[in-house]
């Protein structure tokens, strides 16, 4: 299936939430907000993951006075690994994002 450039960079524009990504012109104003929103994604996502290593260390710690069971305290653990290997793998992908960034001839 043949598309040309123009096709693709429209379907690519309409996927990507509309002329935001070749607008020309931006302003620092622009770049501002969209690098604090950036941040506070990433701020909240790290939150989270603290969030779910805390409960489950909390209900390991209520399980062990017998307030909690077996169940929620293997659900708990199972979430913490899980967003513990999301975060590792955003990691990975970063650093490797940053050194292919190195490699790039100036």
């Amino acid at each position: 299936m043949a598309m040309d450039p123009m096709s693709a960079a429209a379907a690519y524009r309409a996927n990507a939430g509309g002329d935001r990504v070749f607008k020309t012109g931006t302003t620092a104003e622009d770049t501002a907000s969209s690098g604090s929103s950036f941040v506070d994604l990433v701020r909240g996502a790290a939150k989270d993951a603290i969030d779910a290593n805390h409960r489950a260390e909390d209900l390991s710690a209520k399980a062990m006075a017998g307030q909690a069971t077996v169940t929620e305290v293997v659900t708990a653990l199972a979430e913490a690994e899980s967003t513990l290997n999301t975060v590792v793998t955003v990691r990975d992908r970063v650093i490797s994002a940053y050194q292919e960034i190195l490699r790039m001839p100036i």
